[in-house]
Order: structure tokens, then sequence, then C-alpha cells
């Protein structure tokens, strides 16, 4: 994407704090130190002359009016549909990636919609709620923050789909906007997080998605745990019933989706074998009430 095509909204950005003439971004765990000119890791969030910019503000990758289980969301408003909305860039580098061309790309077609033309859309369509999905939504917080604030003042409810990578203080703003999350938990291992999902970021993104799942559950938020199974990743049964035990330990409630992964980016181990995932989905219910299978 051309730069002279970057927003011209001049929102005040957050979690972006001046350090001489770097910027360093607190928004997740990876509290990029960004020279000026560059971004951070998600490629959306800069300094520009020694200020944090955020010149992606309102520029949608994707548009689409869907199932709301599509989400996957089985337990909120089942059977509605749900208007949703894609950006750029991430804070995760995931090799398996299914949505790569947005996630790891900022040079994308999409066009410019401020937040009130996203909530004039849902509510032609008449959609009762907004997701924001496809790419990870939080590392374009501002502008979720303004959607979803417009969207409770005209009675919409607001979704995440997301990887639950930001640090507690924001996920706290962001959480009080939010009815719904699905959120990805990758693997329930640390060391993957750090070297194969975030390239070596010295964040603990691991520690924080656990953490960010607790706080969606303590504020009161329906959530929904995704976990795409990955071969030669994360498809060992230990550490899948690890998952189901620590979902269980907040809440035997929360449902909990098994999804089949397909070759895709960078990853190019055969995909997700559905007869082992009705296998984990098995002994998972021992511990859960709902557990779900998706992409077979």
């Amino acid at each position: 994407m051309d730069t002279s095509e970057f927003s011209p909204v001049l929102r005040p950005p957050m979690f972006l704090s001046e350090d001489g003439e770097d910027v360093i971004c607190e928004l997740c765990p990876n509290k990029c130190k960004i020279k000026s000119g560059g971004f951070g890791m998600c490629g959306v969030r800069g300094n520009k002359g020694g200020k944090g910019i955020i010149p992606f503000y309102g520029f949608i990758s994707a548009l689409a009016n869907d199932p709301i289980e599509k989400k996957p969301l089985y337990h909120f408003k089942p059977g509605s549909r749900i208007l949703s909305l894609g950006f750029a860039g991430c804070n995760l580098r995931c090799p398996f990636c299914q949505n790569w061309h947005i996630s790891q790309n900022t040079d994308i077609q999409g066009k410019w919609m401020q937040a009130g033309e996203i909530i004039s859309s849902a509510l032609k369509q008449d959609s009762p709620s907004i997701a924001y999905t496809y790419s990870e939504p939080l590392v374009h917080i501002e502008y979720v923050l303004d959607c979803m604030n417009l969207a409770h003042n005209h009675g919409l409810a607001n979704v995440l789909v997301t990887n639950g990578c930001i640090t507690t203080q924001a996920a706290e703003v962001v959480l009080k906007l939010t009815d719904a999350a699905n959120v990805d938990l990758k693997c329930f291992s640390a060391e993957t997080y750090r070297k194969t999902l975030g390239y070596g970021s010295a964040g603990d993104n691991f520690q924080t998605v656990l953490d960010f799942i607790k706080l969606c559950y303590k504020m009161g938020v329906h959530i929904e745990i995704t976990t795409l199974v990955v071969p030669d990743l994360n498809d060992s049964k230990e550490e899948l019933y690890a998952i189901a035990d620590f979902i269980a330990g907040i809440d035997r409630e929360i449902p909990w989706h098994l999804t089949a992964y397909h070759p895709d980016y960078h990853w190019n181990a055969p995909p997700t074998d559905a007869g082992f995932l009705k296998q984990i989905a098995g002994e998972a219910k021992k511990k859960l009430a709902y557990v779900h299978i998706g992409n077979v």
C-alpha cells in the first residue's frame, strides 16, 4: 500500500509512548521499540519522527455478513447473522496462518471506513452484532473501541475474534465493551508461542493469552475458545488434554472448538485427521460440557 493512502484521521494513538526518537508500544507483550519510519511487529503501529502513529486507522480488508457460527460462536445469539470486519497485520507470526494474506501483509486491497459507516452497514443488514475478526483486530484497538462504543449506543453487540495477545491494561479497556469473544488458544506451550508463533519475541505471549481468557470470564464476557490442531505443532494428546484441563479449571461450561488445519502459508504438514479430532473431542467431553469440531 502506498503511504499516501494512509488514513487522514487524527485519532490519538493509545499504548504508544515516546522514548527519545524511538516509540515504545505497550499494547502487547512484544513491547516493540520502534525506530522513526518503522513499524512494530504487527506492521500497523509505527513511529514518525519520534511520534507514535496508527496510519491504518479505519482500513478494512474485508467486510461480510456471516452466520455467527462461522466465528465460531455456537452459544451466543445462535442462528443470527453478524457483520464481520477484517483488518491488516498481526502481532504473531504463525507459520500455518489460514488468513496470512491479510495478517502477515499490509500491502493489500481494502477500503477506508469510518466507525459510523460500520454501524450503518450493520443496521441496514439487520445484523444484531458486529465481529472484529479475520486478522488480529486488537492491534487496531483505537478503531475497534470507537466502533464498539458506537455499536453499543445503537443496541448492537460486539464480538472479538482474537489471539488474546494484549496486556491486561489494554484488555480491561476493550473487554468493558465486549459482549462475546472467541479466543485462539493456539497451543499449551510457552516455548511454542515464543519460538514458533512469535519468532523469538521476548514477551510471554502464552501466559498473556491465558490471562486474557481468565479476564474475559471474570468480566462477564461470553467466551468460546478455538484451537487449530496443527500436525507436528500442537497435536499431542497430552498438550490437547492440558488445554481441556485449563478450560475446565475456569468453567466446564466454556465451549471449546477443535478445528482442523489444512496446509497453508509456510506449514506443509498433512491436514489434521478427522478421526483424531473426534477422539480428542470424545475425551474432552468428559471434562467440558461443549466440545465442537470444525473444518472437517
